[in-house]
């Protein structure tokens, strides 16, 4: 990655990251602690210049597949879904303002008292002005997932690049963690990752992705430094793009 915004070739990114990586090692909802260091590692790319929006799942307090599964209405469930997203953006920009970095949440579902509505110009003119917009709600509907969502918004946001968090430092053509001969790319495409139905994101999240020529970068959000790092032009990662 060769230099071309000061210290990193991308300006404008999104982050996304599961629910699940605010739990820490708990098994539900948040653990304060792992929220702060991710705030850290956010403020140290937001410190390189870099304007940074984020998409945070939810499955840490609700899953919406999960509760479908149990019985309960898809629509419904997929709406309480929603809402943990919206918790999960509340303690991320809790962390962040902690650290002085001017944060936003800004939700596809309305909620006035806690969170600004989703309005593209607006969201847009906060990255202008250096503050971190997280971006709650999903896409405020039903049957899409928080990896559409943050395809979305990175799209419309003009996002250079995604940066997907995982637990692990790039894509595998199977669970590292169950298989000691899974094979890491460095590079993949978005037809290969469909094809192969690796595990980077949903379908349509990397359909829309390949439409709007848009990278995916997938990398250990457990790896101290790691964000930056891959701003940097260091670290280990997999590049998914056309």
């Amino acid at each position: 990655m060769a230099s071309e915004q000061g210290s990193t070739k991308y300006k404008r990114v999104l982050l996304k990251i599961s629910g699940e990586a605010l739990m820490g090692d708990q098994g539900f909802g948040l653990h304060p602690p792992t929220v702060q260091r991710i705030a850290r590692e956010i403020k140290s790319v937001h410190d390189m210049g870099v304007e940074i929006c984020m998409v945070i799942g939810g499955g840490n307090i609700f899953r919406g597949l999960q509760g479908s599964a149990q019985g309960m209405e898809r629509t419904t469930a997929d709406y309480m879904g929603m809402l943990a997203t919206v918790m999960n953006a509340l303690a991320m920009q809790s962390a962040l303002e902690d650290l002085g970095v001017f944060t936003r949440v800004i939700s596809a579902i309305p909620m006035d008292q806690v969170c600004e509505p989703y309005i593209r110009r607006r969201a847009v003119r906060h990255l202008e002005k250096s503050r971190v917009c997280v971006f709650a709600a999903g896409t405020g509907n039903p049957y899409f997932t928080t990896d559409t969502a943050a395809t979305l918004r990175a799209s419309e946001m003009s996002c250079e690049a995604i940066f997907k968090g995982t637990k692990v430092d790039g894509v595998y053509d199977k669970d590292p963690v169950k298989h000691d001969d899974a094979v890491r790319y460095d590079d993949v495409s978005y037809d290969e990752v469909l094809q192969k139905r690796l595990n980077v994101m949903d379908a349509s999240a990397i359909a829309l992705a390949r439409d709007n020529d848009l990278p995916i970068i997938v990398f250990s959000l457990d790896e101290p430094g790691g964000f930056r790092g891959i701003l940097a032009g260091e670290g280990t990662y997999t590049k998914v793009h056309g």
